[in-house]
């Protein structure tokens, strides 16, 4: 079923794309300067937020001098986001698009294919090769007859400090007059995100508990891999179900009961309602229920604020200690 849910979904998403994409075939392109002039600044698009945040970090002082769009925004999530006619037409004049390359992207080879094919698109999925990690079938779920490459690739400090590189690598080549810029840029970002990594190590290595517990989907793989931690959840990283049935709920309010586990927990944009049932089906029936950010579904108005991949990550680290039986 889960496999279906997915084939189903992006056949229609993808048909829509395409429809899209032919529209603005036929439709003139306006630009914003004025006539006769030419818009030199450098045009990067980035699918979703954490790239589009790693991206603004290596161009710093430089990012007032280029148009840097991100798509996936106002609490679209990434699995359910369809382009816009202004999106497709953003890509097929950009110099750079970085996207994450997984199923739900599966719409950018029709974007391509039908107006970008001499834009510089970078599938980040693809980049990482042996570095990316495949989902994950959990017990009562249909195994897949091929593995589905896990997304949620930003949810790696491992990752963000790789991708960041190439991402520099990528700036510096389109303009190599501002690539000390960039890499110096680069190098102290990185330095931020290795500090943050070793907080979160030492939160680890100090946990009372070395399991998460999830009523809901899983997309956080990558961090648990990193950190060494267990984890059992509802659903695996990308499913499209949101019913969790009763042998679903039993197994992880069982789970919690072994454990002594402290909280249960959902993502964001994700209801109460399962993490709440696991909860009440524990023998104490005190559990938290506590939201870790997975920046699936981040909001214009948390860009506006201020809202950074390291911001979340931190945010995240709080959850985390809760969770493990560690305050902060």
């Amino acid at each position: 079923m889960k496999k279906q849910n997915r084939k189903n979904n992006f056949t229609v998403r993808r048909a829509a794309v395409l429809v899209l994409a032919l529209l603005l075939l036929c439709l003139p392109v306006f630009g914003c300067t004025k006539k006769g002039e030419k818009d030199s600044r450098m045009k990067i698009v980035c699918s979703v937020f954490p790239i589009w945040d790693w991206t603004g970090q290596v161009l710093g002082s430089d990012r007032d001098d280029v148009e840097l769009t991100l798509l996936v925004r106002n609490g679209t999530d990434l699995h359910s986001f369809q382009p816009s006619v202004a999106d497709i037409a953003a890509i097929s004049s950009c110099d750079l698009f970085l996207y994450v390359g997984g199923e739900s992207d599966d719409w950018v080879r029709t974007v391509l294919e039908q107006n970008g094919k001499d834009v510089l698109a970078v599938p980040l999925l693809e980049v990482l090769g042996d570095r990316a990690l495949a989902e994950e079938t959990l017990p009562g779920e249909e195994e897949e007859e091929e593995e589905a490459a896990d997304e949620h690739i930003w949810l790696s400090f491992e990752n963000a400090s790789f991708l960041t590189g190439v991402i520099c690598e990528k700036l510096s080549a389109l303009n190599p007059d501002k690539a000390g810029l960039y890499r110096e840029n680069k190098d102290a970002y990185l330095d931020r995100i290795d500090a943050l990594y070793a907080r979160f190590r030492d939160a680890v290595a100090r946990a009372k508990f070395d399991t998460l517990l999830f009523g809901d989907r899983f997309p956080f793989l990558y961090l648990v891999r990193e950190l060494g931690l267990k984890y059992d959840a509802a659903f695996s990283g990308c499913s499209a179900e949101t019913e969790a049935s009763f042998a679903t709920i039993r197994r992880l309010a069982s789970r919690a009961d072994e454990l002594g586990l402290p909280a249960v927990l959902r993502i964001d944009g994700s209801p109460l309602r399962i993490a709440e049932t696991v909860a009440e089906n524990t023998k104490a029936k005190n559990m938290k229920i506590l939201m870790m950010d997975s920046m699936q579904s981040v909001t214009d108005e948390q860009i506006r604020s201020g809202t950074s991949y390291l911001s979340v990550m931190e945010y995240n680290l709080g959850v985390l200690q809760k969770a493990l039986g560690r305050e902060e």
